[in-house]
């Protein structure tokens, strides 16, 4: 019975929901409205994964930002054309290097279909897959002195638990398919072997992250090497070894989109701002997630009754 009540509730509520955002569009679709020139700001926190956009609901919460996201938001900014720069404001220890390429070649995109300037603005961290994304693009990059950039370099991290298996009396048997089918496991050390395959992995991640910077900060490629076995540096060391245009925070940066964009500033002295649309409340009660569930509940209900009734169920499908 409550879950009924749960699942009348919620349509409920999407309908309303749906009509009150289709009154709301038709009274603004009265009115017309210019939208001045203005930047586009992405903002970029948290880890750095690949994966598609997480619609921002409660039932798809990460710790950080996927590269859907992220390449979604470009490319609604490369179809604007109220658009005239794109602002990235990181704020991110890094990442997912597949992440960092996927949002990397979405950047380059942009620059190559709209010819619009980026500028990438750091806050507290802008490392590793982070400041992959922030080089291999931008026309200028921004650090707080203080600022913890750099950290270039790949890194594939695992753990051998075969010790820790043995004292607790579990004993790990596989069947496989080939020699390294089961490279990484934690249940035996590594083979020397399986060590330099994964070895070669890192090494090829590590070249192509080495071109992205070389490429995007117009460095040669052995002086990004030079500089990248791993360790982070503050903002004000970035720039001086040419890793960080300028030393300014977010809004130095904004200003500074303005400025390569042409934007005219407002009345403090900075372009108008695109920001990321926040998810209408029917949006969130229709969502992929909120579909699922009533559809999954829904089925079982109807399942559940014509059982009941003696009727056959079997041609349910789902």
């Amino acid at each position: 019975m409550l879950k009924k009540i749960f699942i009348s509730a919620v349509l409920i509520l999407a309908v309303l929901s749906f009509v009150v955002s289709l009154l709301k569009g038709n009274n603004n679709a009265e009115k017309t409205v210019t939208v001045p020139d203005r930047a586009a700001v992405i903002n970029i926190s948290g880890t750095i994964i690949s994966g598609a956009d997480s619609k921002d609901n409660i039932f798809s919460q990460t710790n950080g930002v996927t590269s859907g996201s992220i390449m979604k938001q470009i490319r609604e900014a490369a179809a604007d054309d109220s658009v005239k720069a794109l602002v990235l404001r990181i704020d991110s220890g890094g990442g997912s290097a597949t992440a960092a390429e996927e949002v990397g070649r979405e950047l380059k995109r942009f620059k190559e279909k709209t010819k619009k300037p980026i500028v990438a603005t750091m806050g507290n961290t802008g490392a590793s897959a982070a400041y992959w994304i922030a080089a291999c693009a931008s026309d200028k990059v921004y650090a707080n002195a203080t600022t913890l950039t750099g950290s270039i370099g790949v890194y594939m991290p695992y753990m051998n638990t075969e010790e820790l298996f043995k004292k607790i009396g579990i004993t790990s048997n596989k069947i496989k398919s080939g020699p390294y089918k089961d490279i990484m496991s934690s249940d035996r050390p590594m083979t020397p072997e399986e060590q330099a395959i994964l070895q070669n992995i890192v090494n090829e991640i590590y070249e192509q992250f080495v071109t992205t910077v070389a490429v995007g900060r117009k460095m040669e490629e052995s002086k990004v090497k030079s500089l990248a076995d791993g360790r982070v540096y503050t903002g004000l060391q970035a720039k001086n070894l040419g890793l960080v245009d300028e030393i300014g925070d977010y809004y130095d940066a904004l200003a500074a989109a303005g400025e390569l964009g042409k934007i005219k500033p407002g009345a403090d002295g900075l372009p108008p701002v695109k920001a990321k649309e926040k998810q209408q409340p029917w949006e969130f009660l229709l969502s992929a997630h909120i579909a699922e569930l009533i559809k999954t509940e829904l089925v079982n209900q109807l399942t559940g009754s014509l059982q009941q009734s003696g009727a056959p169920a079997g041609g349910m499908t789902r």
